[in-house]
Formats: structure tokens, C-alpha cells, sequence
């Protein structure tokens, strides 16, 4: 089992929210472990997007894991439920006992290398909540996550999300703040990010 009480490495301010991170919340055999499961158990999907009259796949494969059933659309993509498997469900409880939030789906994205990215996005879908707690578990490749300021876009953070961490982005950072995966182009290595969230 992770250590539960182990201390915030950080606390990112985002006026006027904040995000958590835990750069230890995985043992590393643990995060190991995981990641070997998903990426070799997961039946990983490459989504299309429509941008503009032109279709093209998204930088990255995705699945989607939903306890409740719940289907989920994001920039058009609509992604049928696949009930929690028992390691999804594992993590998912460890993930509320820290974050101290309920969820009940999860999104995974699959980044093959550096090349693979997500754009400047907020996940404020009208499909969940109006307060929103996105919580993120990093494993694999270490990956910059950048923040940047909806009102003001020279206002930006960013944080090296480590393999076993985990990312707490608390209510209402999802409205007032983007964020995004950069291409990398020296990182060879793939990484898993499950993102945690509720759906009404």
C-alpha cells in the first residue's frame, strides 16, 4: 500500500484554486506493476478527431473504465463505459482516500513517446459536474504539465509529473485554468495517465 500520509511534495497555486501533487503516492514496484498491467492489458483505442472538416487521430491512445456505466464525450469524442477492472478499482480507492473525493470513471491516455501530446484543454465538459475534482495518476515516462491562466495567458505554471505520482486538481481549477502535455521529442519512453472524475 502507498503511505497514505505521507506529505504534499507540492501545492500549486492557481487563483483561485489549487492542484495537489504527490510525487510519491506509488511505491515504485507498485507504479512498475501498474503500468506493466495497462499497458499490456488494456485494449487501447485510437480516437478521431474532427477539427475544421478535417479527421485525423489524436496524438495518443485512450480507453475509458466507468463503474456506474456512465458514457463520457470530450472534444466530440463519445466513449462507451467498460465496467472497473480490479486493479482500476485498486487505485480508484486509493486515489479517493488521498484526494478525499468521489469518483466514478476514469479516462486513460496511453503517450507511446514524446511525440504523443494532449493540446491546451480544460476538462469542463458539460457532462460532468458544476464543481469539478480531476484527480491524476502519472505512471511511466516523466512528462511536463503545463497550466495556463484562462484570463490572463501569460500567467502559467508547470510541474514534472514523476512515474507513481499522483495530481489533485481541486474545484474550480478546471474553470479558470488550461493545461496540456508538450511534445518532447527526446523522451523515447511511454507513459499512462489515468484521470479520475465524477459523472452525475
Amino acid at each position: 500500500m502507498p503511505d497514505l500520509f505521507s506529505n504534499l511534495d507540492r501545492t500549486v497555486d492557481l487563483p483561485p484554486a489549487k492542484a495537489d501533487f504527490y510525487g510519491n503516492f506509488l511505491k515504485k514496484d507498485q507504479a512498475d506493476s501498474l503500468f506493466n498491467n495497462l499497458y499490456d492489458g488494456v485494449d487501447w483505442k485510437q480516437e478521431k478527431i474532427n477539427f475544421m472538416g478535417k479527421v485525423s487521430p489524436i496524438p495518443r491512445l485512450t480507453y475509458w473504465f466507468s463503474k456506474e456505466n456512465k458514457e463520457y464525450t470530450y472534444s466530440g469524442i463519445k466513449v462507451l463505459p467498460v465496467p472497473y477492472s480490479k486493479v482500476i478499482q485498486w487505485l480508484s480507492d486509493l486515489v479517493e482516500e488521498k484526494s478525499g473525493y468521489e469518483f466514478n470513471s476514469v479516462l486513460l491516455n496511453l503517450y507511446r513517446d514524446g511525440n504523443d501530446k494532449v493540446a491546451w484543454h480544460a476538462d469542463d465538459e458539460k457532462s460532468l459536474t458544476d464543481t469539478i475534482n480531476i484527480a491524476s495518476v502519472s505512471i511511466g515516462a516523466e512528462r511536463e504539465f503545463q497550466f495556463k491562466s484562462k484570463h490572463n495567458p501569460e500567467e502559467k505554471e508547470e510541474i514534472l509529473l514523476t512515474h507513481g505520482s499522483l495530481l489533485v486538481m481541486h474545484d474550480p481549477v478546471q474553470q479558470h485554468w488550461l493545461h496540456q502535455i508538450p511534445v518532447r521529442k527526446k523522451v523515447n519512453k511511454p507513459r499512462i495517465n489515468l484521470t479520475f472524475r465524477y459523472i452525475p
